[in-house]
This record gives C-alpha cells, sequence and structure tokens, in this order.
C-alpha cells in the first residue's frame, strides 16, 4: 500500500473568486496529467459547479489506452485536452441568468453524461476542455441544461449519485434486452418475466449492481445465477446481496474455475434448460461463445462489456438463431429516463449501489488508478477530487487504522455497513478534510 499523505495545499476560497480549478486531462494516447488552471466567468446560459465525486469508469481507462482513435474523443486533444471523468457529483455554485429559476446554488447533483446534438455526440469526460468529472471546478455548458442532462439529487451522498451514472446503464440494458412470440412479430423489450437470468463476470462492480437490480425489478426474473473466476469476490458477493425471502427469487453463484463443462453445469442448474436472458460483462471470446452455448429458446444475450480491441470477434451458434430464434443486442450508455428511475430507486432504497465500491482517494490518485484500472482488483473506484488521497482499499481500513485515527473512524462505519462504504464514512471522510460544499 501506497504511503498515506493527508496534506493539501487546495485553497477553495481562492479557486473560487480566481475561477481555479485542478482537472485530469487527456492529452492523447496514455497521456493524462493534472493541470492547474483558470476557468472563464460563466455565460448567462452555463452553470459553474464544485465536483465532490467521480467514480471510475472502465470506459475512461478504454479512453485513456485509445486517446484521440475513441470515437467519442477529440480528434485535436493535444491542443485541446478534455477532462475525464463522467460518473460525477457535486454542488451548483453559480448559475447564469438563463437557469436562475430552475437550479438553485448549494444544489446536490448529477448529469446524464451524454448529449446528442444536431446528430453529434458530446461526452462529458471525453469532448469537453472545461467539464468533465474528475476535476475541483468545472462549467456545465448550455446544452447540458437545454437537454434536461442536469439533474437535481435527494439522496444523503454524494458517491450514490456518481453511481447512478454507471447504474443508469444497467437499467438501460435491462431494457435492451427483447423477446419475441411464436404467434406475432412484436419484440417485448424486457427481460422475461418470471424467466431464467445468467449473469457472466457478475462479481465486477457492473455485475454486481446488475444482480442487485435484478433483486428488486419488478415481474422480473425469478432465477438468477451468477458467474465469476474469483472465488474472493464471488463470497463478497454472496455476503452482500440476498434475495428477499418474500420475493420468490432465487439467487446462485457458480465459480467458472471450478466447472470442468460450464455450459452444460448452468443448464443443469436451470432444469436441464437454456436460460432466457444472459449478460456477458467482460469481453472475452470464450466467454461470450460460453454465453451463446447457454441461450435457450427465445434467449436474448447482451455483450455489455465493451472492448479496446475494435476486432473482437465470436462464434454464434447460427443454428440456434435460426431455429431457437436466439438473438444479441448491446448498447452504451443511458437515457435519461433511465437515469432518472437510478436516482429514484436510490432515494427509495430499493437499489444498493454501494456494493459497487471497493476502494476510494483523491484526485492527485486519479491518474494511476484510471491507467490501471483492469489490474487493480476489487469493484469501483470512488475519487473525491476536493482532496488528495491515494487510493486505497476499504478492506485496508481496519489495518491502516491502527495508526491513523481517520481510518479507524472510517472502519468501524463501513463495518456497521456490511462492510460497505456508505454515507456517514463520506460526511467523515469531507469533515476531515474541511471540505466545505457551500462555495
Amino acid at each position: 500500500m501506497m504511503g498515506l499523505n493527508f496534506n493539501t495545499n487546495l485553497n477553495y476560497k481562492k479557486e473560487v473568486l480566481t475561477m481555479q480549478t485542478r482537472a485530469i486531462r487527456l492529452y492523447g494516447k496514455e497521456d493524462l496529467r493534472l493541470d492547474t488552471f483558470e476557468l472563464p466567468p460563466i455565460k448567462e446560459d452555463e452553470i459553474l459547479v464544485k465536483i465532490i465525486s467521480d467514480s471510475v469508469c472502465m470506459s475512461t481507462y478504454k479512453l485513456s489506452k485509445q486517446g484521440a482513435a475513441h470515437k467519442r474523443a477529440r480528434p485535436d486533444l493535444k491542443e485541446r485536452p478534455s477532462v475525464i471523468g463522467h460518473e460525477m457529483s457535486g454542488v451548483i455554485i453559480e448559475t447564469g441568468a438563463k437557469w436562475k429559476d430552475l437550479y438553485q446554488e448549494g444544489q446536490k447533483f448529477t448529469v446524464l453524461p451524454t448529449v446528442t446534438e444536431n446528430g453529434r455526440m458530446k461526452t462529458a469526460g471525453y469532448y469537453y476542455e472545461t467539464y468533465g468529472g474528475d476535476c475541483t471546478y468545472c462549467i456545465l455548458p448550455r446544452e447540458v441544461m437545454e437537454h434536461g442532462c442536469l439533474i437535481p439529487f435527494n439522496g444523503d451522498s454524494f458517491f450514490e449519485a456518481s453511481l447512478s451514472e454507471p447504474t443508469a446503464c444497467i437499467i438501460a440494458g435491462y431494457r435492451r434486452m427483447y423477446h419475441t412470440s411464436e404467434e406475432d412479430h412484436e419484440h417485448r423489450m424486457g427481460v422475461k418475466p418470471q424467466g431464467s437470468l445468467v449473469i457472466f463476470g457478475a462479481c465486477g462492480p457492473m455485475g454486481l449492481e446488475c444482480i442487485d437490480y435484478a433483486l428488486q425489478l419488478e415481474n422480473g426474473p425469478s432465477k438468477i445465477v451468477a458467474v465469476d473466476m474469483s472465488k474472493e469476490r464471488l463470497n463478497r458477493a454472496e455476503k452482500m446481496l440476498v434475495p428477499d425471502p418474500e420475493s420468490g427469487k432465487e439467487l446462485y453463484f457458480v465459480n467458472a474455475n471450478e466447472c470442468r463443462d460450464m455450459a452444460e453445469e448452468l443448464k443443469d442448474l436451470n432444469g436441464g434448460r437454456g436460460y432466457d436472458d444472459v449478460f456477458v460483462y467482460a469481453p472475452v471470446e470464450a466467454l461470450i461463445e460460453q454465453a451463446d452455448r447457454v441461450l435457450g429458446k427465445d434467449g436474448c444475450m447482451n455483450f455489455f462489456a465493451g472492448p479496446v480491441d475494435q476486432s473482437l470477434s465470436a462464434r454464434i451458434n447460427m443454428y440456434n438463431v435460426h431455429y431457437s430464434y436466439t438473438h444479441l443486442v448491446g448498447f452504451t450508455g443511458s437515457t435519461n429516463e433511465d437515469l432518472h428511475d437510478a436516482l429514484k430507486l436510490m432515494e427509495q432504497k430499493r437499489i444498493r449501489p454501494t456494493v459497487m465500491v471497493t476502494h476510494i482517494g483523491g484526485l492527485s490518485s486519479a491518474i494511476e488508478t484510471t491507467l490501471h484500472v483492469p489490474e487493480i482488483p476489487g469493484g469501483k473506484k470512488m475519487i473525491y477530487t476536493q482532496i488528495d488521497l491515494p487510493l486505497t482499499a476499504i478492506e485496508d481500513f481496519a489495518e491502516l487504522g491502527r495508526e491513523n485515527p481517520l481510518f479507524e473512524k472510517l472502519a468501524v462505519s463501513c463495518e456497521a455497513h456490511n462492510g460497505c462504504w456508505n454515507a456517514e464514512a463520506e460526511k467523515i471522510l469531507l469533515d476531515e478534510y474541511n471540505v466545505d460544499l457551500t462555495r
């Protein structure tokens, strides 16, 4: 574990007065830099915000590996670098005149990262020079508000609002599933009611929330099978994700390393039948082919793992496509409705995206974390942009707490919440660093 450094030279009052920000910016392939620069005064149709948290997305790792070659990146990154990060949350600091009646200063918020305008896709964390999640302050451009992509959040934490974007993507994935009928040609959207669902790569951060969402989904799958290769991750997931006994849902965890013939063993678990719905959360050719093998009649496979390799391919059984009506879908991102629904489910405590978080860190840790996401064990890495703190695993809090009072308090709080990061722990952290949420 890296040595801890609690010294910070951030001057929040000065930053606001001079419109100064610290931000992680992308200049090209694997070229991320922590810059300090001044923001321009906001225009009447813009909003100045203070970012508190931003969770590191695998998509940003892929962006950093491709640079300007990425489909959503600016072509001129070298001259006009983009602020990275799109799973953000914070508070509104100053509103332009156009938005005074709609948004209030001090209001907690998150965003839908992508705006499509005149056929052109603009995404926070990929495209903008002064707008992204890995910074202290940024400016929301007018199109964010005009398209309804600035969304107030009434929950009791910032990190949950940051997790609303990946959770919205999971909801979008469920809604993209479809099934057909031998009686008509209508596509019935969504996973099959009371059907069977298997999730490959289920104990990574997105897979965990995929399980969590399935457990609360009304008229969703009645049988859920979570497949992963890590015994440690499976044990953690089994501890945190337990079906409500009254829901009638069954949840099984399967270690792929212990299966001789994974497809056949998964079918045995489903009474010898294939599955109605399958999610694939890892861009691995063999895994995609295994997923295809477990599809049942009219089964739908969702490839939910954007690959870095643009030529990634896999063999699909076309006999089953023809005679068993199996089909494949894919999707990236989410809609405004998906994000609103994710926030509503969080506020109602029906879903617990906190199961995704395994590490916290400060802004100075964001570069190395982003560049090495696949190599760092665990789930989501939550970056608190107003502090400087090395990336630290929640499971290490207790040991660090033997010598550090902050981590002692964080360990107690997380232990009281089933080992999960939580709103109380977040407040302890922000109070320790005297983070001002008003300016």
